[in-house]
């Protein structure tokens, strides 16, 4: 479907008007890697209301690929991708992803919260009333999410919470951002299982572990690597685009109250979306995620609370999407802050310096978010990342908004619009395209979508996304709707 650059401008501007009134939710924080949260301004007000709060974590480049048999070269690309964390609107997730901060269960007294772990059971409610076709699904309540941690072991938290997710999609149209491979089909992008302990200051010592399988997982593995090393074409890989990762391996340690040190393999801070499928609004992924965030590191960081408004984060790396491995000189900072502006709004600064790795030597990158609850429904964030590496002369720089709106418990809607500039070595021309000989290109995106819970366990989210850029030639409307199911 082609249409003129005057009409999508058009488009832009319209999705934003409408989106006060029809916008989005707050993608979820279930699976951050390092436990960061860009929506911690709302922490406080979410356990007031709720009974349990969701966990959340990563993505990559969309250059380049991710199978190479020898060393990587950011120059090429093939239908692979790479890895990022949001707050649900509906707010109610298994205890798995419960945020330690709430505290054990209240229908579980006896049990005691002193060893760690846990979390608490039950769904947020008071999310919005809503009226008219949509809030009929969200009038009642959706109860507890089926944990299992909580079938093995009853009311009382464990010390380790066992726990995971399904996720199936369709797409009318690959766009080689994750959603890469077969046209038309149903296909599992996502099986996934994880153990975590939480640090705390009574109980020090925790870890995490993740192991997952479906088409995501050359997105999730750690394809920074050099080829046979950790999950990276180590005979992994199951043919039609599917096969194994292990995108998380790390210890803990909580040093009293305000500081704890992760090492080990993690999911990187870098980012507003992240690889884990419950933790996003959207089924797709932003071109800026994919082409200018890394998805996972190896190394140590640490997490210190400085006061009540301000967290610093800092650590090294073996540069981007190593596991256990150093490609090259690969070795790299990796920290910054997230800074509560006010009861309403939170600034996040993340970077990334040094040898990258696969991606290149004398590098930088930086990502920036800004976090608002405009109203107890609607939650705006804009998001913006800078990529420029020396070694291989890439520059690329990306800009995203979002309008995400709690309709009520049950359905949020919400709408994504990007513009992402790279140059010819980080650019991409799915759909027939072509890319130009040299210079620079830009990139747009426009998303809306839905997501519908019908039980505490299962989110479905129907999407349209539009992706166009003029200078590759190329422009695509197409449909995609996945479901995921967490235990």
């Amino acid at each position: 479907m082609k249409m003129s650059t005057l009409a999508w401008t058009g488009l832009l501007i319209c999705s934003f008007m409408i989106s006060g009134a029809t916008a989005q939710l707050k993608q979820p924080l279930s699976v951050q890697p390092i436990g960061f949260n860009y929506n911690n301004f709302q922490d406080e007000a979410a356990s007031a209301v709720a009974d349990a709060v969701v966990d959340s974590a990563p993505a990559a480049v969309p250059v380049v690929d991710h199978q190479m048999t020898s060393s990587p070269a950011p120059m090429t690309h093939s239908s692979s991708a790479p890895y990022a964390e949001p707050a649900p609107y509906y707010e109610s997730a298994p205890a798995a992803y419960a945020s330690p901060s709430c505290g054990c269960a209240a229908t579980a007294p006896s049990c005691g919260c002193s060893s760690g772990g846990g979390g608490c059971l039950g769904g947020l409610g008071g999310l919005g009333g809503g009226c008219g076709l949509l809030s009929g699904l969200g009038n009642r309540e959706l109860g507890d999410a089926w944990t299992l941690s909580g079938a093995l072991h009853g009311d009382c938290p464990p010390a380790v919470n066992i726990g995971g997710w399904f996720q199936t999609g369709y797409y009318s149209e690959a766009n080689d951002l994750f959603l890469d491979g077969n046209d038309n089909e149903v296909r599992l992008h996502q099986a996934w299982l994880f153990a975590e302990k939480l640090a705390t200051s009574d109980s020090p010592f925790g870890f995490r572990a993740d192991i997952m399988y479906g088409q995501d997982a050359d997105d999730t593995q750690a394809f920074g690597n050099n080829p046979g090393e950790w999950d990276f074409l180590n005979g992994f890989d199951r043919g039609a685009g599917f096969g194994w990762a292990i995108p998380q391996a790390y210890v803990e340690v909580a040093l009293g109250e305000d500081v704890t040190v992760k090492a080990g393999h993690f999911y990187t801070l870098v980012g507003y979306e992240v690889v884990t499928a419950p933790d996003n609004f959207f089924f797709s992924h932003a071109i800026t995620m994919f082409n200018s965030e890394p998805f996972t590191h190896t190394g140590v960081v640490a997490t210190a609370t400085l006061s009540d408004n301000l967290t610093a984060y800092g650590g090294w790396t073996l540069g981007w999407d190593t596991g256990f491995d150093q490609l090259g000189g690969g070795s790299s900072w990796l920290g910054g802050f997230s800074y509560t502006l006010s009861d309403n709004a939170s600034f996040t600064y993340i970077s990334t310096a040094g040898d990258f790795g696969w991606r290149g030597d004398n590098a930088y990158s930086h990502s920036l978010v800004f976090d608002a609850a405009l109203t107890d429904n609607l939650n705006y964030v804009a998001q913006s990342d800078l990529v420029r590496v020396d070694g291989t002369g890439e520059d690329n720089v990306g800009l995203n908004q979002y309008l995400l709106y709690s309709v009520n418990e049950s359905v949020g809607i919400g709408t994504r619009v990007e513009w992402w500039k790279g140059d010819v070595l980080t650019g991409y021309a799915p759909h027939g395209g072509t890319l130009p000989a040299a210079g620079s290109l830009s990139y747009y995106a426009a998303t809306f979508g839905a997501n519908v819970r019908p039980t505490a366990n299962l989110v479905i989210r129907p999407e349209v996304r539009i992706d166009w850029s003029p200078a590759a030639d190329y422009d695509e409307t197409y449909f995609a709707v996945d479901a995921v199911f967490t235990f």
